[in-house]
């Protein structure tokens, strides 16, 4: 007997953008330009939520309504266009206060559900690793708990006078109460696996090893780069946060010095403050890296506007001022003339993780500019009969030239720092620098 597969059913949502009309003074921004991008950007969200996108409308306003965000007669259209699209859910592209949720929810007669919820839910589906996962809970209970009141039909709402008081609000306060509880349960469970994750950093930084942070706009193909650099293996999808457990591989450089390359969770406009607090352990990685790769999707007609959105991130985490290379991906999608642009020095590295275009420069660029265990030019002297330390020369650095010269083995080498010192405690041989000492390029 042949078993058919069931099909995903998707849930048929409608969205709800409002602009400003105050941007139209902006000069350069046309009024609304930025809501109408958020508005597709939040389209791309509900799919990767696993949503069907039914339709939208797009509001332009002098100003927020304090308790509708769209006014009471908008509110009227938005029903009628949820009923004629048959879309249970309405997603507001913006983050909306308990009161503005209720009253919409009130007056459309659907589900409502804002920007926040949304991001949140997309976390929930794609979290992997029990850490992942108990950061995603906790931003869930955070954003629940004041939202509490009236969120579900069997709770009573709060309110005051005769005949308000009873079960209901008992229920609420013992719904708060557990809340709460969870809350601080799973906050000491991630803070235990932030000193875990401190330790194993420690133990890592015991050896001269760098750090380098790929970050970026969600969608801007860092996995891809990321697995074409260390090949990873890790998952790579069109949907947005498709991959939020941070990866960290080593990748050997040019001059054969070993990083850590990690990979990080996407950003994206309006992050949530709650969510950067709970993914606090996983943007560690960020805020302990020795340098950081901005990674932009040049294809995207948007992409300034999303690295401004990533620039504010990386202030908010401590980082901005942090040495940093920037990589222009997916120059795959480019026509032949954009696609073909030199690298210069100062230049962001133009690259293709899909088709691996680029990459060697890319290495050679993270080479010059890693701050940690710089390269040296070193010209020393060995004892012939120490094939270890002569091994150890030829595998974690380069070596220019190198000549017999009695029982010695005279050598000039670009070497690691890290490596120089190692081989003059081991060998106690004197290494001297070269008149032209190799220096890592300053970001």
């Amino acid at each position: 007997m042949k078993t058919t597969r069931p099909t995903e059913i998707h849930e048929r949502v409608f969205l709800v953008g409002v602009g400003l009309k105050r941007a139209a003074h902006v000069p350069g921004i046309d009024a609304g330009e930025a809501e109408r991008a958020s508005l597709l950007e939040l389209a791309e969200l509900a799919r990767s939520a696993g949503a069907q996108v039914t339709g939208s409308i797009f509001q332009m306003r002098d100003k927020i309504d304090p308790a509708t965000v769209i006014g009471r007669g908008k509110i009227e259209e938005v029903k009628i266009e949820a009923d004629l699209h048959k879309a249970p859910l309405i997603v507001f592209d913006r983050n909306l206060s308990p009161t503005q949720l209720r009253n919409l929810e009130s007056g459309t007669e659907c589900r409502v559900i804002d920007r926040t919820q949304l991001i949140l839910d997309i976390f929930a589906r794609h979290a992997r690793s029990r850490e992942g996962q108990m950061q995603v809970e906790l931003a869930q209970l955070n954003y629940m708990l004041p939202r509490l009141a009236g969120s579900a039909k069997e709770l009573s709402r709060q309110a005051g006078g005769i005949g308000t008081r009873g079960p209901g609000e008992q229920k609420l306060e013992t719904d708060r109460r557990r809340i709460r509880e969870r809350i601080s349960k799973i906050s000491k469970a991630i803070e235990a696996l932030r000193k875990q994750r401190s330790l194993r950093r420690q133990s890592r930084q015991a050896l001269p090893l760098g750090t380098v942070a790929l970050v970026g706009y969600t969608n801007a193909g860092k996995s891809t780069l990321f697995n074409a650099l260390s090949r990873a293996g890790v998952l790579v999808s069109a949907k947005m946060f498709a991959t939020l457990d941070p990866t960290v591989r080593a990748v050997r450089l040019p001059s054969n010095r070993r990083v850590l390359l990690s990979d990080t969770v996407g950003f994206i406009r309006d992050l949530p403050k709650g969510l950067i607090e709970a993914f606090r352990a996983t943007l560690e990685e960020v805020q302990e890296s020795s340098l950081i790769l901005l990674i932009t999707d040049i294809s995207n007609p948007n992409h300034t506007e999303q690295d401004a959105e990533v620039e504010k991130i990386l202030k908010e985490l401590g980082v901005g001022d942090r040495p940093r290379l920037h990589v222009f991906n997916k120059i795959d999608k480019l026509n032949p003339e954009e696609a073909s642009a030199r690298n210069g020095n100062h230049s962001p590295v133009r690259v293709s993780g899909l088709t691996g275009a680029g990459l060697e420069d890319l290495l050679a660029r993270i080479d010059e500019v890693m701050p940690v265990d710089p390269v040296l030019h070193l010209r020393f002297t060995l004892p012939l009969e120490d094939g270890r330390a002569i091994a150890l020369v030829h595998a974690l650095g380069r070596v220019l030239h190198s000549e017999v010269q009695d029982s010695l083995m005279l050598m000039d080498a670009e070497l690691p720092e890290s490596v120089a010192r190692r081989l003059k405690i081991d060998s106690k041989s004197a290494i001297v620098p070269s008149s032209k000492p190799v220096t890592p390029f300053s970001v």
